[in-house]
Order: structure tokens, then C-alpha cells, then sequence
């Protein structure tokens, strides 16, 4: 790490140095080139970038921001590339490489070192007699499999993990495959991001997806970006925010960090913009929030719009209220308004961290817009009231009727780029008895009707010893989890772990009495079935179906598509089942042809799927239809949430670098906050530090109670609210406990963790 100049007078720290730059600009570029570099290096392949995001290409493995009508030949962005690359990357993990390295050592690399040694080329069991994972062909591996789940005393001993980067047809086979099997249990990544939107947004609008398209953004008034941030997560949503900025549509910011993505940006795919020293301006307003003070930030709004509304009445006005829209299309508005005039400003100001003046602004900006789109993303929902929170949002674009008409709506930003399509298809643990008759009428099967587990209720069934298998189909879900000492003891105690990868990772070598990796294409790489070249299908955030058409030759021969492997799992476990697994995979229209069948509003799959863009599916409230009991819109109550936090404690909350995707760290850069080289960071503001007699560049201790202590972090003076600290995920997850979730969601609290901070204890 390099010894960096002293700024503003403070201790010079390795490794960190103030980021002036526009988010995007040359940056970005020289990032892409690198990642493509180190990973892909000379290879041809990387002309595979051209191919993101095109009607006839495939779909980036990065986020689920939508793709534009009018796509350019680079629709990419700097994370999207570097997805590409990590999966392109001409690195492997074959047979050799796990002969020369044993479990023992790879369980002490980091995260970053297990997936950056490459693609996983061959199916792979360990064998505890010489600690190392061994070559295994497909028909034994799957009768492993079979044998394994077969030895269940009960299926709800199984549980049936989904990444967000499945596919829909993968998704809607291993739907099947579950409840063919005789369970429910699906825990998904769904489970740890958005949970509290496809809990909390049915009871309000009866639907738990945002309303709004790409379109939207076009004619909207003003946006509010809310406890997200593009820079990092979505970085495509730049474009559309810069192009909203330049036509004078105010975007106000609420974030408890100051993100140079929700400031500044310089689109690298416009050369005309990178010419020049000037960047476009994004945020009109920017607001820190206290870390979990979003709830009483959005109940300040709603007192201060109610306020501004009964002063324009007493002024002989019509109101700022929205009363037509209220009374044809709502419920609940009476008991919302008392229970908003019942709140004090005193305590709205001091959970919010938010100045009274402040919050008034945000509300003037909302009520003088005739239509807005609210964005949000996990700083809303990962806490013990995420679904409260989504549930505020809701009720204040309903006073002005912001959902159902043109330029307006909710729009939640979603993170993999197919978790929304999979619960589509049939993940959930919730399911309900209309797609169930469906499903079984279909292939003659009898569903489990009762509820399954989602993630917490799942790691705690293997904890408990209530489960004894799991399947993961992508992701690296023991490193997701919160509590890690918790989590990893529970998977080791498992009979039966089966990972479905194109990399190998940290939950892989959580040993269980049977351990198996099982490598998959990804979506960048052709997938040859036995009709042909086969294409799969994603939904994105604004619920647009399109198709994805991987051109790279695979990683290598040996490698199985997910559903492929799905269909030889379920031959294996369920061979006196009457469903063709192979028929279906054979030609991936015939699973689309069956997911028409259970899901009506896919009608004429494969016709409109073969348009250019594909199609959206009905979102009910987009066109003022609530599929709620009643068919209204509901305005719902909660208690003014966020922690005030006892003497002491700050709330801390966990975020991810710029070199980052979920739980895949590409590098250990963070070039929009001035870190380079290291995670073993905390972002605090000044004040917070000098109260507790600490300074820039200190070594830390960060405790949580309960023995949940991270120690030797070291401590960055940053632009962050007072009372609120930052650390990367998922370094930061052995600060939150398994029991810390939202109790209507399950969503874990990763973004409200109450601890203390001291000088670390020398060693």
C-alpha cells in the first residue's frame, strides 16, 4: 500500500486518498481495460462485451437495471464488464489445481483469491481421506445426489437455495424439482435484499414490484434516489439520471454517505462528454440521513406535504393532495393523517438526523412536482423495519397519486440481474394455491401446501439440525449470510451440500458429510442442447422479459447448462416421477411452454419472447388495477422507526466497494471512496470520531455485543451522518445476528447495526 500525503492536516493512511473524479469518466475506462486485462487477457473473447445487452446477445450477469429501447453497441457498464470478464476469464480451476491444493488451504484464502483463481472445469466431490476435492463424472455425481436426498426422513429436510443469476427456465425447473420432491423451502437472495418489497408492496398496491418503466424516467417531474447508490450497484442508472438531470428534473438525495454516483458522473460511452472537463451534475439536493432514519425522514415529508396542504386550504387553494385519486382508488387515508398530525417534529428531527428546514425542502420539491418516481434500493429494506420503511414510501406517492400515471411510481432497484424473473416462476417459500393447482396439473404432481423456509428460517433449520441438505443453485450463500460463526457451523453440520457454480468459493469448503461442486455455463458461453443452440430468458427491475443468447465457447467441454443439471438432479432423486426432465431440457421453448401453462400472464411465451426487447408483464398497479382484497390501495401505519441509540452506540452499515458485486469481490479497490488495496476499513464522521478521542487512521475495535467483535479495523474520516458508521460487506456480517431481521420480511438487518467503537487492543 502506498503512504499517502497528509489531507486537511490529518495522519497520512495507506492505501486511502480523497477521489476527486466523476463517477464514470476515464476511470471507468481504464478499469474496464484492466479488468479485461487481468482476466481475459489477449483472448478474442473479450469482443463478448459487444454482445451485452443486445437483442440478439445475452443479458449482462451484473444487475437488473432494464435496457434501454434503443440500445448502443456498448449498453455496458464499468461493473457489467467486469462481470463479464470474471466469468469470461481465461483462468481455471481444473482437476490439477485442486490436486495441488487442499481444502484445508484454500479454507485460508480470501473470498477474492478462491474466485479470481478462475472457472471451474469439472464436477468435483471431496474426499476427506486426502482433504482435497477430486474429478467425478456426471452419472456418478448425480446418483450421489439422488442418494443422498433419498435418505431424507422428510423432504422439508431439504432446502433449495436459488441465486438471482438463475435463468427462468433454470428457476422454473428447480421449482418443480422441489416440489416434486415435497417442499417449500426455498430460501433465495431475494430473502436478504427485497424481501420487504415483495412482502410489504402486495398490502399497499397489491403487487410487490415497482410500477414504473425506463420510459417513466422521461416525463417524470423530479426523482428521489433513496438508500441506493448507481455508482456501484446499478451503474447503467447513471445515464438515465444524467439525462433527467440535463433537462432540469430536479433528483433529490437521501443516503447517509455522500456517493460520488448520486453527484457527479461522465458517461464513458459518450465521447463528446469525455472530451470535455465537465461533468454532468446529478443531485439537485443532498440529504445524509441517519442510518435507519429513512422511516422517520419519509413520515416528515408526509407531516410536512399535510401541513403545506391545510395552509393552502385555510389560503382559499385546492389542496396539495391528490382527493380524487384518494377517494376513487384508496383506503386508510383518515387514520394515515392522524396518525402523521399524532407525530412530533422533535423526534422525527432526531431519528432522521435530518434538520426540520431540511426535510420541509425535500417535501416542497415533492409537492410542487406533478409526477414523481421514487427509487430505492437496500438502505431501505435491510433493516429490522425495511418493511415499514417500503411501506411509507408507498403511502407518500399515493397522497399525491404518484403510482398509475405516466412519469411516476415506485421503482425498487433490484441486484442480481434475474432475482425479480425467479420469483416469477415460482421461488418463493409462500407460494400461492391458484399456481400450485396449476403446477400440479401440468405434471401430475401433488405440491406441498404448506409454507416453506426462506434464508434466516433456513440457516437456522440447518443450525438446529432440523435440515440436513442443501442445494444452491449459484451464489455464495454461507458468506452471505449474517453471523458467520453461526451460519458456517450450521452448513458443516449438514449430511448433504451441493453447489452449482462457475466458480468455486468459501461455502464450498464448509464440509458437510457429502460435498459437491457442480460447474455450470454461464451466460455468457453457448448452451447446445440436443435441438440446437438454446437461448434463456431474465426479468428485469421494471418487469421487461427479454431473452439471453450466450456466443463464447464454453469454459470448457465438460461443463452442464443449469437446467441440464436441474433435470439430472431430479432423475436422480425422483425416479418414479412421471415428468420428461430430458424432453423439456432438450428444447428450452418446451419449459417456456410450461411456464405459459402455470403463469398466465407469460401468454404466447415464445412468440413475444422472440421480439425485439421482449415484453413486460402486467403490473397491475402501473395501470391503477390493486390486487388487494378490496381492489384499493392501502395506506398503511407504522411507528416512527429508527434507532436513537443508547449513549455511545453508533448504527453501523454494511456497503460494497466499487470493485464489488454482492458477495464477488473483483478487487480490492474502491475508487469512488479513496480506498485502494484494502477492506479493513470503517467509514465515520469527524465528530463521532474526536467524541470517542480517535482520529483518521486509527486501528479500531467494533463491537456489537454478544461477543460479535471485529477487531484491528482501521477507521477513515468520511462524509458520512453523524451517528452513523460504514463497513464493506461481507466483512462487516460477523457484526449482525442471525435473530437481527425484519420480523415481517425476514430480511436481515445488515444496514442498522447498533455497536461502539474504541482503540483496538494491541496485540
Amino acid at each position: 500500500m502506498e503512504n499517502d500525503v497528509d489531507r486537511d492536516g490529518m495522519t497520512a493512511v495507506p492505501g486511502v486518498k480523497d477521489y476527486e473524479g466523476p463517477a464514470g469518466g476515464w476511470g471507468a475506462l481504464r478499469a474496464v481495460a484492466l479488468a479485461i486485462r487481468q482476466q481475459m487477457g489477449a483472448s478474442t473473447d473479450a469482443l463478448a462485451l459487444l454482445r451485452v445487452n443486445q437483442p440478439d446477445g445475452f443479458d449482462c450477469p451484473g444487475c437488473a437495471w432494464p435496457d434501454p429501447k434503443k440500445t448502443s453497441s456498448f449498453e455496458f457498464c464499468e461493473n457489467g464488464a467486469k462481470a463479464v470478464a470474471w466469468e469470461a476469464t481465461a483462468k481455471r480451476v481444473d482437476p490439477d489445481f485442486f490436486a495441488r491444493h487442499s481444502a484445508t488451504e484454500l479454507l485460508a484464502w480470501s473470498d477474492y483469491q478462491l474466485e479470481d483463481a478462475g472457472r471451474l472445469t469439472h464436477p468435483l466431490r471431496y474426499d476427506a481421506e486426502t482433504d482435497h476435492f477430486v474429478p467425478i463424472d456426471w452419472g456418478e455425481v448425480f446418483a450421489r445426489i439422488g442418494t443422498g436426498l433419498q435418505a431424507l426422513t422428510d423432504p422439508d429436510q431439504a432446502e433449495f437455495y436459488t441465486s438471482g443469476r438463475a435463468s427462468n427456465e433454470a428457476a422454473f425447473l428447480y421449482q418443480l424439482l422441489a416440489r416434486a420432491f415435497g417442499t417449500n423451502n426455498f430460501p433465495d437472495c431475494s430473502n436478504m435484499c427485497h424481501e420487504a418489497t415483495s412482502v410489504g408492496l402486495p398490502h399497499s398496491i397489491g403487487v410487490g414490484k415497482g410500477t414504473v418503466t425506463l420510459e417513466d424516467f422521461d416525463h417524470a417531474d423530479a426523482i428521489f434516489c433513496v438508500g441506493h447508490n448507481p455508482g456501484t450497484n446499478h451503474p447503467r442508472m447513471l445515464t438515465t439520471l444524467s439525462d433527467a438531470a440535463k433537462r432540469g428534473v430536479p433528483i433529490v438525495v437521501a443516503n447517509p454517505m455522500r456517493e460520488r454516483g448520486l453527484e457527479r458522473f461522465k458517461s464513458p460511452q459518450h465521447m463528446s462528454e469525455m472530451l470535455t472537463p465537465h461533468a454532468t451534475e446529478l443531485a439537485s439536493a443532498y440529504h445524509q440521513v441517519r442510518v435507519g432514519g429513512d422511516g422517520a425522514m419519509l413520515k416528515g415529508m408526509m407531516k410536512a406535504l399535510l401541513e403545506a396542504d391545510h395552509h393552502d386550504l385555510e389560503a382559499g387553494g385546492s389542496g396539495l393532495l391528490d382527493r380524487h385519486f384518494i377517494a376513487g382508488h384508496t383506503v386508510g387515508f383518515d387514520a394515515l393523517r392522524t396518525d402523521i398530525e399524532a407525530t412530533g417534529w422533535d423526534e422525527i428531527v432526531t431519528r432522521s438526523g435530518l434538520a426540520r428546514a431540511a426535510i420541509e425542502s425535500m417535501a416542497e420539491t415533492y409537492w410542487q412536482a406533478e409526477r414523481v418516481i421514487l427509487c430505492y434500493g437496500m438502505g431501505i429494506t435491510q433493516h429490522s423495519h425495511g418493511t415499514s420503511n417500503v411501506q411509507q414510501i408507498a403511502n407518500l406517492l399515493l397522497l399525491r397519486g404518484n403510482i398509475g400515471k405516466r412519469g411516476a411510481g415506485i421503482c425498487p432497484l433490484r441486484g442480481h440481474s434475474n432475482v425479480q424473473g425467479d420469483r416469477t416462476v415460482g421461488i418463493t417459500e409462500i407460494p400461492g394455491e391458484d399456481m400450485l393447482a396449476r403446477l400440479d396439473a401440468r405434471f401430475g404432481i401433488t405440491s406441498p401446501r404448506a409454507h416453506g423456509r426462506a434464508a434466516v428460517e433456513s440457516l437456522k433449520a440447518m443450525r438446529d439440525g432440523r435440515a440436513k441438505a442443501l442445494i444452491a443453485l449459484g451464489g455464495n450463500l454461507a458468506v452471505a449470510m449474517p453471523d458467520p460463526e453461526v451460519s458456517f457451523a450450521a452448513f458443516r453440520k449438514l449430511d448433504l451440500s451441493v453447489n452449482i457454480l462457475t466458480k468455486f468459493n468459501r461455502t464450498c469448503l464448509l464440509l458437510a458429510r457429502e460435498t459437491i461442486v457442480l460447474p455450470c455455463l454461464g451466460r455468457t458461453e453457448i448452451d447446445e442442447q440436443e435441438t440446437g443452440v438454446q437461448y434463456v430468458t431474465v426479468e428485469d427491475s421494471m418487469s421487461m422479459v427479454h431473452a439471453s443468447r450466450g456466443r463464447l465457447k464454453p469454459a470448457a467441454p465438460d461443463l452442464r447448462s443449469e437446467p441440464a443439471i436441474i433435470a439430472g438432479i431430479a432423475k436422480a432423486a425422483l425416479p418414479h416421477v412421471a415428468i420428461d426432465w430430458d424432453w423439456l431440457v432438450a428444447d428450452y421453448d418446451r419449459i417456456r411452454d410450461a411456464i405459459e401453462a402455470v403463469f398466465p400472464d407469460f401468454r404466447d411465451f415464445n412468440a413475444r419472447i422472440r421480439r425485439k426487447g421482449g415484453f413486460r408483464l402486467t403490473v397491475g398497479a402501473s395501470n391503477r388495477v390493486w390486487n388487494t382484497p378490496d381492489a384499493k390501495a392501502h395506506f398503511l401505519i407504522h411507528p416512527l422507526s429508527g434507532a436513537t441509540g443508547a449513549a455511545g452506540e453508533l448504527l453501523l452499515t454494511t456497503v460494497r466497494s466499487h470493485d464489488q458485486y454482492n458477495t464477488t469481490v473483483y478487487g480490492l479497490n474502491d475508487r469512488y471512496r479513496g480506498v485502494t488495496g484494502r477492506r479493513d476499513v470503517i467509514f465515520a464522521h469527524r465528530e463521532d470520531l474526536a467524541a470517542r478521542g480517535l482520529r483518521h487512521g486509527d486501528r479500531v475495535d467494533i463491537d456489537a455485543g454478544a461477543g460479535r467483535v471485529l477487531n484491528g479495523f482501521t477507521v477513515i474520516e468520511h462524509a458520512i451522518a453523524r451517528g452513523s458508521l460504514a463497513a464493506y460487506f461481507p466483512e462487516a456480517n460477523g457484526l449482525v445476528a442471525l435473530e437481527a431481521h425484519d420480523a415481517l420480511s425476514g430480511t436481515p438487518s445488515y444496514k442498522s447495526v447498533r455497536v461502539t467503537i474504541r482503540a483496538a487492543v494491541a496485540a
